[in-house]
């Protein structure tokens, strides 16, 4: 009987200790392979006919690239809405102010926007809602709670349609190191090291801060963020540093790898997508530029990784392209081009974060409505799952969107 429900495309049958299924595009009815299946906290995936077979639980969760999440409480068929994040950030500041988010509603309302990131951990290691962990509040990362209800907010947000994703400052943290210094980035002198803006970094090599930063990430996702996307995921970009293990390209990258495949690990229960932010450049190096980023390493723990194409940010430019803000769109698809040719898998897996501030670097122009246009549609040229809009004053308008 089972041979014969695999043949017809679908499993209705739950037998034993063993539940089976087929996993639907809702828009297309044809089903969807190597999607995520999520039972008793452990990942599976569904073959090329989208089905699968899982011991049996409670609920199972649900979710694909290009698609959204869901949760069922038996097997049978199940069915994914093919969704493109097309995402503002917000700052906590920004998200909790009642001007700033009326106009970020107002673009869900009237522009392709449909999606949020949110800042959760932010910069400068503050939590921005009220969480259970200890430290936190040892070491004063509590100081400023934005979010009164977190849940409610989000949910707030679902009703309205809005994909929600929180973003974790990852190693950038100046609480944590400045209450456990022997977790830090030292100098080669033996000094906390301390970027340009005179903030501590935790030591990516190091496990144990590893714990309480997924702690945060998995209250989030109890809270009902549809993502988890870790910023920071890195060693800071600076010479004359040190770690815990030797500077090496070897090392680094087994750091940051392993860091993001415990997050997969820990985040399991939730059947939350993750995601990744990574430098522009990185798209185009075999190396990891000295910070324990490599595109091939870091694909397989997670979703969707995004890679900050902010033209402004290339200082070098590109082959070809030595003034990138006079070529927006192909700084955006030749570096994803790039990337793929490096990680391998789908288009689907990158979702990168669009410049929608003015430049610093070149000739100072305003990003309007050709400058973002243009990235966008270098995304869609390249088949990304959507993109994200940078402005860290959280000022957008309507330029350069559908």
């Amino acid at each position: 009987m089972r041979a014969l429900a695999i043949l017809i495309g679908y499993i209705t049958l739950t037998w034993g200790a063993y539940t089976s299924g087929t996993v639907f595009d809702k828009a297309t009815s044809k089903p969807i392979a190597n999607a995520i299946i999520i039972a008793n906290s452990k990942e599976y995936r569904t073959d090329s006919n989208g089905s699968f077979t899982v011991p049996s639980t409670g609920i199972i969760g649900v979710r694909a690239i290009g698609y959204d999440r869901k949760f069922y409480k038996s097997g049978g068929k199940m069915y994914l809405n093919p969704f493109l994040p097309k995402a503002l950030y917000l700052s906590s500041f920004g998200a909790t102010s009642g001007k700033i988010m009326g106009n970020a509603k107002h673009l869900l309302q009237t522009t392709e926007i449909n999606a949020f990131v949110i800042d959760i951990k932010m910069d400068r290691g503050q939590i921005a809602f009220k969480t259970a962990n200890p430290t936190a509040n040892k070491i004063g990362a509590q100081d400023l709670i934005l979010f009164k209800d977190i849940k409610k907010f989000i949910a707030d947000l679902h009703k309205e349609g809005v994909y929600v994703i929180a973003r974790i400052v990852s190693f950038k943290d100046t609480p944590y190191v400045t209450a456990y210094p022997q977790y830090g980035v030292r100098t080669t002198d033996g000094s906390l090291f301390k970027d340009k803006e005179g903030l501590y970094w935790i030591d990516a090599s190091r496990k144990e801060p590893r714990t309480y930063i997924l702690s945060i990430a998995a209250e989030a996702a109890a809270a009902g963020f549809d993502e988890i996307q870790f910023d920071y995921v890195r060693f800071p970009d600076r010479k004359g540093v040190k770690f815990s293990v030797e500077n090496t390209q070897a090392e680094r990258v087994k750091a940051i790898s392993g860091f993001l495949e415990e997050a997969r690990r820990t985040l399991l229960p939730y059947n939350v997508f993750l995601s990744a932010d990574i430098f522009g450049y990185v798209s185009w190096h075999d190396a990891d530029i000295e910070i324990g980023q490599r595109v091939d390493a870091l694909a397989p723990y997670v979703d969707y990784l995004s890679p900050m194409l902010y033209p402004s940010g290339f200082n070098a430019g590109i082959p070809g392209y030595p003034n990138p803000v006079k070529a927006n769109y192909e700084i955006v698809k030749n570096s994803l081009d790039k990337a793929l040719e490096k990680s391998g898998g789908s288009s689907k897996s990158y979702r990168p974060w669009l410049q929608a501030f003015r430049d610093y670097a070149f000739d100072r122009r305003i990003y309007g409505d050709k400058e973002i246009r243009d990235q966008i549609n270098a995304c869609e040229a390249f088949g990304s799952c959507g993109w994200i809009l940078w402005n860290p004053r959280n000022v957008y308008t309507e330029q350069g969107l559908k």
